[in-house]
């Protein structure tokens, strides 16, 4: 589990640099005012499999320390930033399956929910460096 969970969450990170180019094309057309093509439905199937995945990862993250170190915390910045992801996550989800279930004509909606998913890619792509340090240091031994 120990290399399961940056593997998993690293391909997570990555597929989520797709999903948000993907809704990028939507923020064009509807704040931009340019001519743009959203793929509504490869957004939809793609973003779920996303945030599951992180909220997995974090949820397992937390499980794994507490029963390899029998603590939570020992990854520093790393588990912090799970924690701040956790709510983003809920939100990234809510509004993404309130959105995909109620359509209708909206712009601030999917702004709020676009912000919160890029912050949320941001994150990501941090624990993805904290992550390799925490592998270096505890699980490797080189750091």
């Amino acid at each position: 589990m120990l290399y399961l969970h940056p593997v998993v969450q690293f391909l997570a990170t990555v597929l989520a640099m797709y999903v948000i180019y993907t809704g990028l094309q939507r923020f064009r057309s509807l704040h931009l005012h340019t001519k743009a093509t959203f793929n509504w439905k490869r957004h939809v199937s793609l973003g779920i499999p996303v945030l599951l995945l992180w909220l997995i990862g974090l949820v397992g993250g937390f499980v794994v320390t507490r029963n390899v170190w029998y603590t939570n915390f020992i990854t520093g910045y790393h588990a912090k930033a799970a924690v701040v992801m956790c709510p983003l996550i809920v939100i990234g989800m809510v509004t993404g399956f309130y959105m995909n279930r109620v359509k209708k004509r909206r712009s601030l909606l999917p702004l709020i929910h676009g912000l919160n998913n890029t912050m949320l890619l941001l994150l990501a792509i941090y624990q993805t460096y904290s992550g390799w340090q925490v592998l270096q240091k505890f699980v490797i031994g080189s750091g």
